[in-house]
């Protein structure tokens, strides 16, 4: 039997039924349809630029956030790189990520939410750049006074070229590298850091001469036009650059963040020409100037010194006089002063007679210490005592001898015993130095006899009784 159904019930059961992905795909369409197209601006949080190319960030104000995506495509085309906090307006289309059922904006183009949220962000910009230190005096290299070489980096079809290579020729002719890039849009910045940076790769004695001096310059321009100079890349370039470089961005009144990080700024391309290189006809003028001016020094020194030799020969001449006046009056006050010859031999005689006296009593003195010296050492010395102490020694020597002789090895070979030598010549001490069929030499007292060796007998002979030699003198 049929029960009642209550009223939510029947409502529930009229309900169609979707899956989640339905659901999803539902979503996503009527956001795509409603918001097909959209301008949205806002302030840029957090972008992440993906390993992929891609883009993410979030775009939010005061009451909201949307995620925002920009693909990699996108991405190489817009005019200038996100940073956190930065006010923009993008266009593009809403959409949803069934994966985690958000809806995001997808991004075709991005650009600043006017000239003063542009200005803010390159004044943060060269904040952050000049709390590095790249902006400091102390990295400022001073300019060439006249280089060989000068590098440019710009645009090869514009008129900047043509004014700097029209004032170099005007000012000093040099030679002059171009390094052409893009000066806007998109890759102007990665070309103006790869130019710093390539010129900087030069070898010195390369086949490619490296610049004494870079110029990275461009023509006036709105702010959107010399975005490329404002680039971190750029700024960092130039702060790196090892040769001096000036910047020539825009006009006088423009100001762009590689002119902080440059050794000079120049207002103008051509006044970048102007400070590369000294005024020819003005370098000859100054020459010929200071010619003139060390010829007339010269001169005016020559005429002094000239001046200066007169009073020395006059001098000179008058010297003589002066000097042999003053020297004949000294050599008169010392030849007064001399003794005379008979006055010099009375001195002499008394000091040689005083000097004889001396050496008479020296003499006496001497001899007497000699003749004293001489009693205490010749009394060993006399005849009587010479004879006994030889007649001592000669003994001493003969009973030396007697002993010596009785420690002979031939006084050995008498008593009876051999001296074996081997083939060699040298002698034997042991029966088991000698090898079977060796030949031997023993010698006796009374000569030698040559041997061989057969072996080594089975049991030894008893010696006979040893002789005692009863002539053996005494060994004193």
């Amino acid at each position: 039997m049929p029960t009642a159904m209550t009223e939510p019930d029947a409502i529930a059961s009229n309900l169609p039924e979707f899956t989640v992905s339905e659901i999803s795909q539902a979503v996503k369409r009527t956001l795509e349809t409603s918001f097909e197209r959209v301008r949205v601006r806002g302030e840029v949080s957090k972008p992440n630029y993906h390993g992929s190319g891609h883009l993410y960030f979030s775009l939010k104000d005061e009451g909201a956030a949307i995620d925002a995506v920009c693909w990699r495509g996108v991405v190489g085309r817009l005019k200038l790189k996100l940073e956190h906090g930065m006010e923009v307006v993008v266009n593009g289309r809403v959409s949803s990520y069934p994966g985690s059922s958000k809806y995001q904006i997808v991004i075709d183009s991005v650009e600043l939410a006017g000239e003063g949220a542009l200005l803010k962000m390159l004044e943060e910009r060269r904040k952050r750049l000049a709390a590095e230190g790249l902006f400091d005096a102390d990295r400022k290299k001073p300019l060439p006074f006249l280089p060989d070489v000068i590098g440019v980096i710009t645009s090869p079809t514009g008129a900047v070229i043509r004014d700097i290579l029209h004032r170099l020729a005007d000012r000093f002719p040099r030679r002059v590298i171009l390094w052409p890039v893009a000066v806007q849009g998109d890759n102007a910045a990665a070309q103006v850091a790869a130019a710093i940076r390539g010129f900087n790769a030069l070898p010195v004695d390369g086949r490619v001469p490296r610049p004494d001096l870079l110029i990275v310059a461009r023509g006036g321009g709105s702010l959107e036009d010399l975005m490329a100079f404002n680039e971190e890349e750029v700024v960092r370039a130039a702060a790196a650059s090892a040769i001096p470089l000036i910047a020539a961005v825009g006009h006088e009144t423009d100001t762009t963040l590689i002119d902080f990080a440059a050794d000079r700024r120049a207002p103008t391309p051509t006044a970048a020409a102007e400070m590369a290189v000294p005024v020819r006809a003005e370098l000859l003028e100054e020459i010929l100037d200071h010619g003139q001016r060390l010829v007339r020094s010269l001169t005016r020194l020559a005429e002094e010194m000239t001046q200066r030799l007169d009073g020395w020969i006059e001098r000179l001449l008058n010297a003589p006089r002066a000097y042999f006046s003053g020297r004949w009056d000294r050599l008169a006050r010392l030849t007064a002063a001399l003794p005379t010859p008979r006055q010099q031999l009375t001195q002499a005689t008394l000091k040689l007679d005083h000097a004889i006296a001396n050496l008479g009593q020296g003499l006496t003195a001497l001899l007497t210490r000699k003749h004293h010296l001489f009693e205490r050492t010749a009394g060993p010395l006399r005849p009587e005592n010479i004879a006994a102490r030889l007649e001592r020694g000669r003994m001493q020597l003969e009973s030396l001898a007697a002993l010596l002789d009785s420690y002979s090895y031939e006084r050995v070979l008498a008593r009876g015993f051999a001296l074996v030598r081997d083939a060699a010549d040298h002698p034997v001490a042991s029966a088991a130095a000698i090898a079977p069929g060796a030949g031997l030499t023993i010698q006796f007292a009374d000569g030698e006899v040559a041997a061989t060796a057969t072996g080594r007998a089975d049991k030894a002979k008893p010696r006979p009784p040893k002789r005692r030699d009863t002539k053996q003198g005494s060994l004193l």
